[in-house]
């Protein structure tokens, strides 16, 4: 690829990140050199943003109708899963699984919510009366 064939498409990332790319200058050489985007990709990413987001709404639904509790959805706001959350908190993943149950998380002491509110980077307010 030439120098002057390097994408340089519009995305939602161009003023924050840049990709290197190495491309042939007109001596026929390789140098580096910065892209803003390339349509196919941003696309891809825009479908996968498009799927993160309807995972957190649904997660926002499930704790707003009672059926989970708020980890669940700071779980899938934070991009985790439970693997993920069980590393970080130091809870085995059946617990967690028990920590999503209403009822459950209700009874959790404030050290075991200042875990997970820890993890979240939120409070520990924020995580017992869920509003967002």
């Amino acid at each position: 690829m030439q120098k002057k064939d390097v994408p340089q498409d519009s995305s939602a990332l161009e003023n924050i990140s840049r990709e290197l790319y190495y491309a042939k200058n007109c001596e026929g050489k390789y140098e580096t050199e910065l892209s803003t985007g390339w349509d196919i990709k941003n696309d891809a990413l825009n479908c996968t943003w498009a799927e993160v987001n309807k995972r957190v709404e649904d997660a926002r639904n499930l704790v707003a109708s009672g059926k989970k509790s708020p980890i669940w959805f700071y779980m899938e706001y934070r991009l985790m899963d439970i693997s993920l959350l069980s590393k970080y908190t130091g809870f085995w993943k059946i617990t967690i699984k028990r920590h999503f149950k209403p009822d459950i998380f209700k009874k959790l002491n404030d050290k075991k919510l200042r875990i997970y509110a820890n993890v979240f980077d939120i409070s520990v307010n924020n995580l017992k009366d869920f509003s967002s």
